[in-house]
């Protein structure tokens, strides 16, 4: 594989009031060039944070980054600019990462102009390239945020994401807030675009079933750590870890005749700040026995390329 990121043993903490607060914990991936890798968790596991940090929007406190080979862990104000045209994010909510009293043509000319594009025309010309790449209509370039629907929105965001040319996107769940057909429209729009620009996404969300349908790699995450990786089809096919079997078992299937099993989670969700040693899925886990609460877990490559984080994961998976 062709890798352009890679992230190793990267910790993010909080200081708190009440300790520190663990909001990613010692996670590891690779991410090969037009691929797209879904991280997923409940909300507060750490996959928004893991996005933030890769891009340098937070600190990190340990580990490394890589782009390109490169070491970018620790890097200077102008090198962090730099790579600001080469990595780039996708929000979540347009409207509150939008500046509201600029117009769609202003927002999308934005980066253009800070990076020193060239001169008026050839910025204008750059402007209307990337509204026809993603689907707006010349016409409403002078539209403000608030007179657009969901839809046009994000795409004005993705276009703003991508008038650099960059080559890594975050997308911090990209479509979480928009209607379903809609929903469909960006996600196939964003795989076009990946082949089209030869684009390498992450792919945050709470959403199986998105994930799915557009990640090639996909991270479970609970708690600020990893626990289960693995391709897309052989995650959905056999998950291995407890808490992803819940996950799945909680994805609605479209056939009234099919009865689905549903796990439900019982039990006190542990605690991020100052966590003890032990799995920390180990309070709702039914499989769960007294050494999951004293011992972390180790990765376990089960078979190629599928890893998790579990004592008892071959076990349980007989």
């Amino acid at each position: 594989m062709d890798t352009i990121l890679e992230v190793k043993n990267l910790k993010k903490y909080f200081d708190t009031p009440g300790g520190r607060l663990h909001a990613v914990d010692d996670i590891s991936f690779s991410i090969g060039r037009k691929r797209t890798l879904g991280i997923v968790g409940e909300s507060g596991c750490g996959k928004s944070t893991v996005g933030r940090v890769v891009l340098h929007l937070l600190d990190h406190t340990d580990g490394k980054i890589f782009y390109n080979g490169q070491d970018i862990s620790d890097i200077t104000s102008k090198r962090r600019y730099e790579l600001c045209s080469e990595m780039q994010m996708i929000f979540q909510d347009p409207m509150s990462s939008i500046d509201p009293r600029m117009t769609v043509f202003q927002t999308i000319a934005e980066p253009l102009i800070i990076f020193k594009y060239g001169s008026k025309a050839e910025i204008e010309k750059r402007v209307f390239e990337i509204m026809d790449t993603v689907g707006i209509a010349r016409r409403i370039k002078d539209a403000y945020p608030h007179e657009l629907d969901g839809g046009r929105r994000q795409r004005v965001g993705i276009a703003r994401a991508l008038v650099l040319s960059p080559k890594v996107i975050v997308c911090d769940e990209p479509v979480s807030a928009l209607d379903v057909s809609i929903q469909a429209q960006i996600l196939n729009l964003m795989q076009d675009l990946q082949e089209q620009m030869d684009l390498t996404y992450i792919f945050i969300t709470h959403d199986l079933s998105v994930v799915r349908y557009i990640s090639h790699e996909i991270m479970v995450m609970y708690l600020g750590q990893m626990v289960e990786y693995s391709q897309s089809k052989e995650l959905f096919k056999h998950p291995l870890h407890p808490y992803t079997k819940a996950l799945l078992s909680a994805v609605p299937v479209p056939d009234i005749d099919v009865k689905k099993e549903r796990i439900l989670l019982k039990g006190e969700i542990t605690s991020p700040i100052d966590p003890k040693p032990g799995c920390r899925f180990a309070a709702r886990c039914i499989y769960a026995q007294e050494k999951c609460f004293h011992e972390n877990p180790a990765w376990q490559e089960v078979t190629k390329g599928h890893m998790a984080a579990c004592h008892y994961v071959e076990k349980i998976n007989q």
